[in-house]
């Protein structure tokens, strides 16, 4: 019977993988170093620009939210500022929520 079916030979085991070389992690160094100088370092920039200018918040300043509100600055407390978004109406936000320090003059109540 056997001259109607071959025989089936194994093949040899495949060669066992060696230690990874550096130039198997270069592409990925390689991603990584262009994600931190387009989205990482720009981002964090950005927020220390943020943080610098809303610890730097005046009374009487002019300054747009994050929601776009115009207002005046009325109070500043440690967290949350109050805004005189016309005559006689204030409203408080939060420091963080202050998006833009506008010029002088762009507020007219």
């Amino acid at each position: 019977m056997s001259f109607f079916i071959s025989d089936a030979w194994a093949e040899a085991a495949p060669a066992a993988a060696g230690t990874p070389s550096i130039m198997e992690f270069v592409p990925l160094l390689l991603i990584f170093v262009v994600f931190y100088f387009l989205l990482i370092r720009p981002q964090m920039k950005r927020a220390k620009e943020h943080k610098k200018m809303t610890e730097a918040l005046a009374k009487n300043d002019e300054v747009v939210t994050t929601g776009g509100l115009l207002g005046k600055i009325a109070r500043i407390d440690e967290s949350f500022v109050t805004l005189e978004v016309a005559n006689g109406v204030e409203i408080k936000v939060q420091r963080s929520a202050i998006t833009a320090l506008m010029p002088k003059g762009t507020y007219k109540s």
